[in-house]
């Protein structure tokens, strides 16, 4: 595990780097509100392109993922950071090499909304719509596998922010995407391509439960490093979460358990038939999963 984290020592120091950005922006630009929170997750049937059984199943991988994630609001929009470390069994070994210990990853995402209205001083309420806003941001990871991925995606788009309790917001993105994995003597862009992307965390009435996720549709970014074609993705992430210190009558919005369901279909574009990713290239999980927010 320490060779792997060598290997990610450049995204680690972005990423550390990123946090550090994410956590003062709310004294920089004077916070209105904030909130941080450890989460850890755990999942037996996480699933990686080319990743299969000798007779072509899918492979069933067991994840445990360790996330650290920050959110503020300020005057004029609202700041998301979110890193995860992802830690593998041995069927996504380390290096690519079948007996390795599992493999670890480090992605991190950052988005900034700036809400026009907020800045303009002027109102975009119609009828569902609370507001109108201009999202940016970037992804970038680094993993340990026999790919090695090193991605690095910048995203800018408008999003449409709904009038519901928490939050509902729909944007329209475009991504400009590079990858450099092992073996590529320098790093490769795909072709820019387009993506609808649906967040949203939701109070369930008056219980101490709240629905969250995000949902994504991801047009193909042309030819890939190798040559090859890439499909749409579909990436749906979503929790159910019981609040269990306000359960318990103390410690509201600190100590939340809860499930999660992710499926991902053509992962980070790698089609999903037996000529290409395979089955591999499809994953449905579902996990459980602990907050602790403070």
């Amino acid at each position: 595990m320490a060779k792997g984290m060598r290997e990610m020592g450049t995204a680690g120091r972005l990423i550390v780097a990123a946090i550090a950005a994410a956590t003062t922006s709310g004294v920089a630009l004077a916070a209105d509100w904030s909130d941080t929170a450890l989460s850890v997750r755990h999942g037996t049937s996480f699933a990686e392109p080319y990743d299969n059984n000798a007779d072509g199943s899918r492979k069933d991988i067991t994840k445990n993922i360790v996330g650290f994630t920050h959110v503020s609001g300020y005057k004029y929009g609202s700041n998301f950071f979110n890193v995860d470390i992802l830690l593998s069994d041995r069927n996504d070994p380390g290096d690519g090499i079948s007996g390795n210990p599992g493999a670890q990853e480090a992605y991190a995402v950052y988005r900034h909304t700036l809400d026009i209205g907020k800045v303009s001083g002027g109102e975009f309420k119609y009828g569902p719509m609370r507001g109108l806003g201009l999202t940016a941001g970037f992804d970038m990871n680094a993993k340990n596998d026999g790919y090695a991925s090193k991605k690095r995606m910048f995203v800018i788009g408008p999003t449409v922010m709904f009038d519901v309790p928490g939050f509902l917001n729909l944007s329209g993105l475009l991504f400009s995407e590079s990858n450099a994995p092992k073996g590529l003597p320098s790093r490769y862009h795909y072709k820019n391509h387009g993506a609808l992307e649906l967040d949203w965390g939701i109070p369930i009435g008056a219980m101490p439960l709240s629905f969250n996720g995000y949902a994504l549709y991801i047009g193909s970014k042309g030819k890939n490093e190798f040559g090859g074609s890439t499909s749409p993705e579909t990436h749906i992430d979503m929790t159910l979460m019981l609040d269990a210190g306000a359960a318990a009558g103390s410690l509201k919005k600190t100590f939340l358990v809860g499930l999660e369901y992710e499926y991902w279909r053509n992962k980070f574009g790698n089609p999903t038939t037996a000529a290409a990713a395979g089955p591999g290239g499809t994953a449905r999980t579902p996990m459980i999963r602990f907050e602790y927010h403070f």
